[in-house]
């Protein structure tokens, strides 16, 4: 073993999955007076927006689940919830104003598709005619489970032009399912899957988890080669977290030894899988996104998640301005997430031309930004363009983080010196890339959260 591999197995791994910089967790309460929808968005580039519905309900709620959801719904709240989506859409496109354009739309949660099918069709017509997005012309990227990816609910998503359809599968083995208080029989997720191809969404991405207890080599094979043989566009591979105030994490906690030990098993099964990928035809994306070398190009080239702005509706959105990030409150717990949903539908139509919560950008956030979600993707960042949008460099602005990355192996040496791109090893350390390049601020801030 060499000494900067040795140096990289002494971090620990698995800290912090970041898929958005800062975490909510970071996010306070704003001045209602300083948070109109209006103002926010009034000097805001609008030529290439990301459009996100976030639907906050699911059959079930696994157990290593800490998204912003709740388990069914009453008779009515999802009939409430679209009106108050309704209402929300129209103080947005009126804070938008004319020439807002989308360059992509996704439907997350939760769960979409545990809308009904004339729900999601009224969803669908939220976004195009409530917000004026062109579903028929964008990429449009939709979350669904086995359970509720029922044929007519991807007949209306294939006929308003889903684009990509991301099935939540987490393990073919059933066993292993029941571990991840997952409830699902690997006859049904078949059948759900053979639904999905028969309606022709161009992109099928499963998602599949790795370092459920006893999972081993085989039996995540048995997995990997169930999906294989569906021959998905794009397959993501999960670590497995357990998290407070979820299902598995109120059942155990874990030792530092045992710790230490997941870990270890954690990083054997994400190379194995990650090999097993690239000898079946994948390309590596980042370290979770695995893409089939053939697979279609749905579009979304204009859209750059660093630089343009965000437009998320729903009580989970989160929205991106290039002064603030904002959004609703944030809950994990059951009944926390209960009240923020029933408050939300009971929200007027001037109750929803201002955010709520969020955090300011500034400069150096900003660059916080951009390097970490260009760096966490397996192609890199051009140096130029971190340099013509900032104007400095990377290595002049985070000198002891990117010293302690090429020390720990974590850099690609090999790369073009233009380019600053993650090694494999790198890649595989993604999750603790990430947070050592939060600011103190962000982690001050994380850290005073009170977990709810």
């Amino acid at each position: 073993m060499t000494s900067a591999t040795a140096t990289a197995t002494a971090v620990r791994p698995y800290q912090q999955y970041v898929y958005a910089y800062p975490h909510k967790t970071a996010y306070r309460p704003l001045p209602r007076a300083q948070a109109s929808l209006r103002e926010l968005w009034a000097d805001e580039p609008k030529g290439a927006l990301s459009l996100y519905f976030h639907i906050p309900f699911c059959e079930v709620r696994c157990g290593f689940c800490n998204l912003f959801t709740r388990i069914g719904a009453p008779d009515g709240l999802t009939g409430a919830y679209l009106d108050a989506l309704e209402r929300q859409a129209s103080a947005v496109r009126e804070a938008l104003g004319e020439g807002a354009r989308f360059a992509n739309a996704a439907f997350g949660g939760g769960t979409p598709t545990f809308l009904e099918a004339a729900e999601l069709e009224r969803l669908c017509d939220l976004a195009e005619h409530g917000l004026g997005a062109d579903l028929a012309a964008i990429p449009l990227s939709v979350e669904a489970s086995p359970a509720t990816a029922t044929a007519d609910r991807l007949a209306v998503l294939a006929e308003r032009g889903t684009t990509r359809l991301s099935l939540g599968v987490q393990s073919f083995v059933d066993a292993e399912a029941r571990t991840a208080v997952r409830p699902q029989r690997r006859a049904d997720v078949e059948a759900a899957l053979a639904r999905v191809r028969e309606v022709q969404i161009p992109v099928l991405n499963i998602d599949l988890i790795y370092g459920i207890d006893g999972q081993t080599e085989e039996s995540f094979t048995r997995s990997l080669d169930a999906a294989l043989a569906w021959r998905p566009e794009e397959l993501y591979l999960y670590p497995l977290y357990v998290r407070p105030l979820t299902g598995l994490g109120r059942q155990r906690e874990r030792a530092v030894t045992a710790d230490a030990e997941w870990d270890e098993q954690r990083l054997r099964l994400y190379r194995y899988g990650r090999d097993h990928l690239l000898a079946h035809g994948y390309e590596q994306v980042s370290m979770r996104m695995f893409r089939r070398a053939d697979a279609p190009d749905t579009g979304a080239g204009d859209y750059a998640c660093q630089t343009d702005g965000m437009v998320g509706l729903g009580c989970g959105a989160r929205s991106y301005t290039s002064r603030l990030h904002y959004s609703f409150d944030y809950a994990v717990d059951m009944h926390r997430i209960r009240g923020i949903i029933d408050t939300y539908t009971a929200r007027s139509a001037d109750g929803l031309r201002h955010a709520d919560f969020g955090w300011e950008m500034t400069g150096d956030e900003a660059r916080r930004r951009h390097l970490l979600q260009s760096l966490l993707q397996a192609e890199g960042m051009p140096v130029a363009g971190y340099r013509d949008r900032f104007g400095s460099a990377p290595g002049d602005d985070f000198a002891a983080e990117l010293d302690r990355f090429a020390g720990r192996g974590w850099l690609d040496d090999s790369a073009d010196p233009g380019l600053l791109r993650l090694s494999p090893e790198g890649l595989a350390h993604s999750d603790a890339v990430g947070p050592e390049l939060f600011s103190a601020a962000v982690r001050a801030r994380m850290a005073a959260y009170e977990l709810k």
